[in-house]
């Protein structure tokens, strides 16, 4: 009898744990505060992809729920790493970039 408890312990907890991992995905704050981080976030890289400029499809973009977005990598120019920040700013939702990319000179 003890045995097919354990066993049945053991299934529910084997069944369990895939949802408690889902539940970790999810963002920590609201719903409509993290689709609009990413919508930003989104619009940044696919500009940036629009420019053009090789180097720049290495830049990290991150966005936060106050449109503060900051970007990281490594850029072959000081100009490129000049226009990424001057293309993050013009987009919609952007109020401030942390420009933190380093120039190679590659």
């Amino acid at each position: 009898m003890k045995i097919s408890q354990i066993a049945s312990l053991i299934v529910v907890g084997a069944l369990a744990a895939p949802l408690a991992s889902y539940a970790a995905d999810k963002p920590a704050g609201p719903t409509k505060a993290w689709v609009k981080d990413s919508m930003v976030t989104t619009k940044v890289k696919a500009e940036l992809a629009a420019s053009k400029v090789s180097s720049l499809a290495k830049v990290h973009v991150e966005t936060d729920a106050d449109g503060y977005v900051q970007l990281t990598g490594k850029v072959a120019t000081q100009a490129d790493k000049d226009k990424a920040e001057s293309v993050a700013k013009a987009v919609d939702g952007v109020k401030s970039v942390d420009n933190q990319l380093v120039v190679t000179g590659k």
